[in-house]
């Protein structure tokens, strides 16, 4: 089996190239800058079109939370227009195609866990683009799995895990902040999950589902139980003080609670990703062995 995917260096495409890297059964080709640019549509369908793949995983994004509304052209370029390439290349193969979306696609200010019929409603740039990217997806091909998650943390990339663990070895108290609430996930679950999908045949099951680690959580408890695995694993620890997102005001404002119910995902395809306290124990352990300390993101918006 082929099997496609847009980007090469994101959380979800770096954990399928990982995790297909031993398979013999799965060959993984990434398409990503340089050589293709989401926001250069026709080199990319293009390219995804002669690659001939089985499945197509759309996981390239605009992921800037905080520049999305400052530059809003750009967002829409990758998020909506490129969403829609990389759909269109799907659909003249006639393959099916496997898109990845958010929790932003909610304004979080109800009650969650949401629901994929719940009205959706972004308060943020990035946000709307996914929403209008999942609407171009879905209107192109029917055969469509688009797939809501959350809160993606993974060894790959800069996310809120390495954060801490970087912050920490600098810090004996983090501030951060308590009332926003989601869920957690692994990009390394993820990936193990749509690989088992794109084995899968199809059938009747395409649509919209919400996908993300079991359980729920806020910010600052993520962070304790980031910080607890690595004290208890000889990495750095710190204090966590709670805070109010209004005492850490951000360019974008967060969804207050953008937890997401998958009780769909899992009745259709009889899986449910682990809890996110055992996932992030393994994703911690495995970066406190290989010592990596990245970067702290531009507008992390948590601490």
């Amino acid at each position: 089996m082929k099997v496609l995917v847009t980007g090469t260096t994101g959380q979800l495409a770096s954990s399928l190239i990982e995790l297909t890297a031993p398979l013999s059964d799965i060959e993984m080709i990434a398409v990503g800058r340089p050589e293709f640019d989401l926001t250069q549509p026709v080199p990319m369908r293009e390219a995804i079109v002669a690659a001939r793949p089985d499945v197509v995983i759309s996981a390239a994004a605009y992921t800037a939370v905080d520049r999305a509304e400052d530059e809003p052209a750009l967002a829409h370029a990758v998020n909506v227009v490129g969403a829609a390439c990389v759909a269109e290349a799907a659909a003249k193969l006639g393959v099916p195609i496997i898109h990845l979306s958010t929790d932003y696609v909610f304004s979080g200010d109800g009650r969650g866990p949401h629901r994929e019929d719940d009205a959706t409603r972004p308060g943020t740039f990035y946000g709307a683009t996914k929403l209008e990217g999942e609407r171009a997806v879905a209107s192109i091909t029917p055969r469509h799995i688009i797939l809501r998650t959350s809160w993606v943390y993974s060894p790959f990339g800069n996310n809120f895990v390495k954060t801490m663990l970087r912050l920490a070895k600098r810090r004996d108290t983090l501030t951060v902040v308590s009332d926003q609430y989601g869920n957690p996930t692994s990009a390394l679950d993820l990936a193990t999950a749509i690989l088992e999908i794109a084995r899968q045949p199809q059938r009747d099951r395409f649509g919209l589902y919400h996908l993300a680690g079991t359980g729920e959580t806020n910010w600052s408890g993520f962070a304790r139980h980031i910080l607890a695995v690595s004290r208890a694993n000889g990495g750095p620890s710190a204090t966590v003080q709670d805070i109010a997102s209004a005492d850490y005001p951000t360019r974008a404002r967060r969804p207050a609670d953008s937890r997401l119910c998958t009780e769909k995902f899992e009745k259709t395809f009889g899986r449910r990703l682990p809890a996110w306290q055992t996932s992030a124990e393994t994703v911690v352990r495995r970066l406190l062995h290989a010592g990596q300390w990245p970067k702290i993101p531009e507008g992390q918006p948590q601490v």
